[in-house]
């Protein structure tokens, strides 16, 4: 996440934070396959390369632009802060195509609303590449911009899914043991070397809702 700071003179709250629009891969302003995102000619900022159709809300604040072409949404914090969030690469050229657009100009939104949804795949085949710049444009009034330590906050979930899956793996195993070896017991065995993954099965069974 970003956090902007205002330079002297402004009497509102200078600090905010950027969530993530997008649900997917962080990628950095300067490798987005783009010059003009990629050489900050539009602001600083940073790219995703999403693995889901929903654009939500980064910050508070109101809907300063919906783009015709649907391909992309301003807003404006109360601070100041200008945000655009540019889903996919040349896809202006869509024409509004693969795209669902939930909010108006001059909406208030908070942290999470529903902004855009769009055709992922739609996307990946028709445009030049589905990897979303999200740019603060006026950047250039900022006293300073700090991007969290994104790897380590990646890691950090990694390690919280392996423990949730291991931990779903002990609780299928111990409900295996649990069971008597009647038909019952057969049928989770049966389904257990079809090769399923133990989440699968554990969802089959109700053991895990």
């Amino acid at each position: 996440m970003f956090k902007k700071l205002f330079g002297k003179g402004k009497e509102i709250n200078k600090d905010i934070k950027i969530y993530a629009p997008l649900t997917g891969e962080y990628v950095k302003i300067e490798d987005i396959p783009d010059p003009v995102f990629a050489q900050k000619m539009m602001g600083e900022g940073f790219g995703i390369n999403p693995t889901e159709g929903e654009v939500v809300a980064p910050i508070e604040g109101k809907v300063d632009n919906v783009f015709p072409t649907k391909h992309a949404v301003g807003l404006k914090a109360d601070n100041g802060l200008e945000l655009l969030v540019h889903i996919g690469l040349d896809t202006v050229q869509l024409n509004g195509e693969g795209f669902e657009v939930l909010v108006e100009s001059g909406d208030t939104v908070k942290v999470g609303d529903p902004l855009i949804r769009f055709d992922l795949e739609y996307i990946k085949n028709n445009a030049k590449s589905v990897i979303s710049p999200i740019i603060i444009t006026n950047s250039d009034q900022t006293e300073s911009i700090h991007l969290e330590d994104v790897e380590k906050i990646n890691e950090a979930v990694k390690e919280i899914k392996s423990d949730f899956d291991n931990a779903v793996q002990e609780q299928v195993k111990e409900a295996t043991r649990q069971s008597t070896p009647s038909n019952q017991s057969s049928s989770f065995g049966n389904r257990q070397a079809s090769g399923k993954s133990f989440e699968q099965l554990a969802n089959e069974n109700r053991i895990i809702k």
